[in-house]
Order: structure tokens, then sequence, then C-alpha cells
């Protein structure tokens, strides 16, 4: 179930200014608090999504990122053993074993 954000529009209870509550997608929002029954409004808010930061963390889900290096010629930042570091535009024996990280 998501989590959504309301904001009392009067004095705060114990919740505080803003509180959050898990409601399902097809609930109505909120129009009064459930702990202080104070009237309050439904937020928008940020959604939090977790990106891989580094070439290993790409690596270990599965990713290959190719940098360019040159005209036709790309590092693969993400090999794994037995794969080319470099990737050569018109040498397909170059480019990464996919049959290595993608599974049925």
């Amino acid at each position: 179930m998501p989590i959504y954000e309301y904001e009392h529009l009067e004095e705060p209870c114990l919740q505080g200014r803003v509180f959050d509550i898990k409601q399902s997608i097809n609930d109505k929002p909120l129009t009064k608090c459930p702990h202080c029954a104070g009237p309050v409004r439904k937020l928008i808010s940020r959604i939090n999504i977790s990106t891989p930061k580094t070439n290993s963390e790409l690596r270990d889900l599965g990713f290959t990122k190719l940098v360019k290096r040159d005209n036709g010629v790309y590092e693969n930042v993400t090999a794994r053993d037995g794969d080319s570091r470099i990737v050569l535009r018109d040498k397909p024996e170059t480019l990464p074993n996919l049959k290595k990280t993608i599974k049925d």
C-alpha cells in the first residue's frame, strides 16, 4: 500500500504538522486527521527512487555500461570475467557476452 502525506490546516496534534498514513490507491483523501479529527489536506510529495551509483553496482544488477573514449571506441566499465574491456564499433567480437547476464 502507498504511503501518503497529510498536513494539518490548523493546530497540529501529537502527530506533528505533517504526518503520513498508509492508504489504498482507491481510498478517498482524508479530510480529517485520524488522531485529532482536525482538518487536513493531502500533500504532493517527492518519491524515492533508488538507483545504482557505482559501476560495480550496475554490473551486479546485470547492466552493461559503455563509456565513449574515441570515435567508435568504447570502454566497458562493467566488464565481467572474459569480457573485453574495449569495445570497437565495427568488431562484434568485442561486444560483451550478454548470455552471461540475461537469463530466462
